[in-house]
């Protein structure tokens, strides 16, 4: 490797993409915000968060979206709607337990549907924790009800 390709290969890397250094630069912001809000107030407003975040993605994302946090919160309840990383998310004891990434995120061609440790969706040893969503359907908004319910326990 010569100098010269060295030094552009360095100037092409930069650690982090520009959608990624957002990303972190929302959830600095949403703990911030989490720790001025009294704990009787966190549930209303990660909930009102979590609807922003919703209302400000593009159309194919957003209605995506709107099912998604409408099978969540009729198959999870007791789940803590929220943002995390700028995205909807919903938490169990302080846990997210699971999050959507939006297409338009990081420009990818669909949507995820991601699960963290937390969520109990175990099985032997090796199981997906991230599902695409190109387009939701009757049989999509199952899936996820499945998915948040076996999470859980």
């Amino acid at each position: 490797m010569t100098a010269a390709s060295s030094a552009r290969d360095a100037e092409k890397y930069d650690g982090f993409t520009a959608e990624e250094r957002d990303a972190m630069k929302e959830r600095a912001k949403e703990l911030k915000a989490a720790s001025r809000r009294p704990a009787r107030s966190k549930k209303a407003d990660g909930l009102a968060d979590l609807l922003a975040k919703i209302a400000e993605m593009p159309d194919a994302d957003r209605t995506i979206a709107e099912r998604v946090h409408a099978v969540v919160t009729a198959n999870g309840p007791e789940l803590e709607p929220k943002t995390w990383y700028g995205m909807p998310a919903y938490a169990k004891n302080g846990k997210v337990i699971c999050f959507l990434q939006s297409a338009s995120k990081f420009g990818a061609r669909y949507a995820t549907l991601g699960f963290n440790d937390a969520a109990l969706l175990d099985e032997g040893a090796m199981w997906p924790t991230a599902f695409a969503i190109a387009e939701i359907t009757p049989a999509v908004e199952e899936r996820i009800a499945a998915l948040i319910v076996r999470a859980l326990g």
